[in-house]
């Protein structure tokens, strides 16, 4: 994972986040390291990623700009935006206070530990 700064365009992160990919175990043979399709919204509709997405493979699902809300991405997107809520309920995620990227990305993994941990106990 990289961190980068607040004020970048989310799209110029897009093919280093996918080289981060760790492979996928599953059934026997070579493991996966890449998805089928990238679902995005309108942030992302530019023909050259399209074209490098196609190029490695993976299905296009982005939202073109222009064209009227009813796309039904806005499903998936909403588990993103609630995760992304749920990580900013600790006070520390919300504002990067940190200047270190190590630190920062150890709050991240122990704030993802506690919000699994408080959905797991929810089902017990």
């Amino acid at each position: 994972m990289s961190l980068t700064g607040g004020n970048r365009h989310d799209v110029t992160q897009l093919l280093p986040l996918l080289d981060k990919i760790p492979a996928v175990a599953g059934v026997a043979g070579r493991p996966r390291r890449r998805p089928d399709a990238l679902l995005a919204d309108r942030a992302y509709d530019y023909d050259k990623y399209r074209r490098l997405l196609w190029q490695r493979h993976i299905r296009p699902v982005i939202a073109e700009r222009g064209v009227e809300h009813g796309s039904g991405l806005g499903v998936f997107r909403w588990v993103v935006e609630r995760t992304i809520a749920w990580l900013h309920g600790f006070r520390r995620l919300r504002v990067r206070w940190e200047r270190r990227d190590d630190i920062h990305e150890a709050f991240l993994g122990l704030a993802t530990c506690l919000i699994t941990h408080r959905h797991v106990q929810r089902l017990c």
